[in-house]
């Protein structure tokens, strides 16, 4: 396979997962998948402005939400997560130490 088509193929996979939680699965709560799997939509936003200023491309955290969420981020809050319970919140600090290196 070339380079290309291996480029093309890892971003279709990006936007399918990318729409799978943004629009099938909004039920699915950040912090458990921080608990559950390391990484959450945050993070798929935060690696997305990464790429872009490694890059160049001057981008901050809430642009970088905002596109990968379609909308500010406090509105998707608003419309789409509940509160953590404080057995998620006990757990998400120690997935959070153990997966984010927070630069």
């Amino acid at each position: 396979m070339d380079d290309q088509t291996r480029i093309e193929l890892e971003a279709a996979a990006f936007r399918t997962l990318r729409a799978h939680l943004m629009e099938k699965r909004t039920d699915v709560q950040n912090i458990d998948l921080m608990n559950l799997a390391g990484f959450c939509r945050n993070c798929l936003s935060r690696w997305y402005m990464e790429a872009a200023q490694e890059r160049g491309i001057d981008m901050d955290k809430e642009e970088a939400r905002e596109i990968f969420y379609g909308m500010p981020y406090d509105q998707w809050k608003s419309q789409h997560q509940s509160e953590a319970s404080d057995a998620q919140q006990e757990a998400f600090s120690k997935a959070f130490k153990e997966n984010v290196n927070e630069k």
